[in-house]
């Protein structure tokens, strides 16, 4: 008997290329916040802590904000394939700017770059990772498969980075950064073979013909009354995503500056060996790996439960109370340690319970949005989200300058009231959601999983 659960060896061609890209990505975007605020003399740029802030917020915005122009071009003009290795080598193209970076100009070359490369590859490769697979039932696991590629990919890109900047500089790294992307230029173009037919033509021209004229037919019915409701569901909860993200983004900015650097308030020394900051992106990328198989079977044992698994909706308030939790751990180091050096064990402490309310809350976005989007909106909720997350990268550079003119414990006590007070009235707004998403009116807890 064949089987089924058998994954095409192109779904591993498109999940290595995702570890080497993320691998780069963010190596890359820890190097550019500390490497701006580097002394000319250590081979950095000399640039203040709100600079190097806003310059790392750029990279994660529009490499939020380019897919949707990638899309755009994979669905209508060039074969998704093509694009991808092309994608690949833009970012390469872009670290290797940063690798020869003596300016705030040539760093932002290489964040454009990136941004461009990062919209060519990304959905790109997710999209041809959705349509290597016959069974619709195999895509859960696949993508999930494939998360774990990209945290293995943060993981080690962000620890050994991590390491060589002590012994090599930062020049080295963008190095290595480039060398990693168009190695993975390399591999994906040698995995062509891999991918049949899939991602050779446009998207939209690849479809049949039926399937076009049945979708012109759905785009022309009017949203029913559900489907409005819907809209307005997902617009809210979206702003309700930019303040989490917008704060999640925001907590690394104190770690590599407050709490690390030459003049940080906490002692990141074990033994004799001093822990590099970019190990604090490490530990979300293994909080990751090692949360979600927990988390997974901690849902699926929820689910066996009379009334269910929680919603979606106190998931993402879960996540956003969680969030709040991690920022008191962050302002009581600094209420604990009086005129000393923060323990180490502090900063864990905060990057666990950061990286739990991510895993908690990171259900929320295109998994909500693909469940209860009108289809002939689909693409037009997806950007929303897209649109929330940029907006939240774009704004965490900025907020953190802000910060500065205050008191560290003030700042964060009052973030992590923020976040707490989200969370609270999003989970006191669960049925009322529920209610917006399903048509029955007798909405109980669970219904959204």
């Amino acid at each position: 008997m064949e089987n089924t659960n058998k994954r095409p060896f192109g779904f591993y061609v498109c999940s290595l290329a995702f570890t080497f890209e993320r691998f780069a990505f963010y190596s890359a975007k820890w190097l550019i916040a500390v490497f701006v605020v580097a002394s000319v003399a250590k081979g950095g740029l000399g640039l203040s802590a709100a600079e190097a802030a806003k310059m790392s917020a750029n990279l994660v915005a529009f490499t939020y904000l380019a897919p949707i122009i990638g899309g755009y071009i994979s669905d209508r003009l060039v074969g998704a394939r093509y694009l991808a290795p092309i994608g690949m080598i833009l970012m390469g193209s872009g670290y290797l700017v940063g690798s020869q970076a003596s300016s705030a100009a040539m760093v932002n070359l290489m964040i454009i770059l990136v941004s461009i490369g990062t919209g060519l590859f990304k959905c790109q490769a997710n999209a041809i990772t959705g349509r290597l697979f016959d069974d619709p039932r195999q895509l859960d696991g696949a993508f999930s498969t494939q998360y774990s590629f990209v945290n293995f990919g943060s993981f080690f890109g962000t620890t050994i980075i991590g390491l060589l900047v002590g012994t090599k500089g930062y020049s080295f790294c963008f190095l290595v950064c480039a060398i990693m992307m168009f190695l993975d230029a390399a591999w994906f173009i040698f995995g062509w073979r891999f991918l049949g037919e899939t991602g050779k033509k446009p998207f939209k021209i690849d479809e049949h013909k039926e399937v076009k004229e049945n979708k012109q037919a759905e785009e022309n019915k009017p949203l029913t009354a559900i489907e409005k409701k819907r809209v307005g569901a997902i617009i809210l909860v979206s702003l309700f995503s930019v303040i989490f993200w917008v704060l999640w983004y925001l907590a690394y900015m104190p770690v590599y500056y407050y709490w690390g650097g030459d003049n940080g308030l906490a002692n990141w020394t074990v033994g004799n060996f001093t822990v590099p900051t970019a190990w604090f992106d490490s530990l979300n990328a293994f909080m990751c790996i090692t949360l979600g198989p927990l988390l997974g079977k901690l849902w699926g044992k929820l689910a066996k439960r009379p009334k269910g698994d929680l919603s979606m909706f106190k998931k993402t308030a879960l996540g956003m109370i969680l969030l709040g939790l991690s920022y008191v751990i962050f302002a009581m180091a600094d209420v604990t340690r009086g005129e000393n050096l923060a323990s180490l064990a502090w900063i864990v402490a905060f990057g666990i319970v950061l990286s739990l309310g991510e895993m908690v809350f990171s259900p929320l976005g295109n998994s909500f949005i693909t469940k209860f989007a009108p289809p002939k909106l689909l693409t037009s909720m997806m950007s929303v989200w897209v649109l929330a997350v940029f907006f939240a990268g774009k704004s965490y550079g900025w907020l953190y300058e802000f910060t500065l003119k205050f008191k560290f414990t003030s700042v964060y006590f009052t973030i992590a009231a923020i976040a707490i007070v989200a969370g609270i009235i999003l989970w006191s707004l669960d049925k009322k959601l529920n209610s917006l998403v399903v048509e029955d009116e007798h909405v109980t807890d669970g219904i959204i999983n």
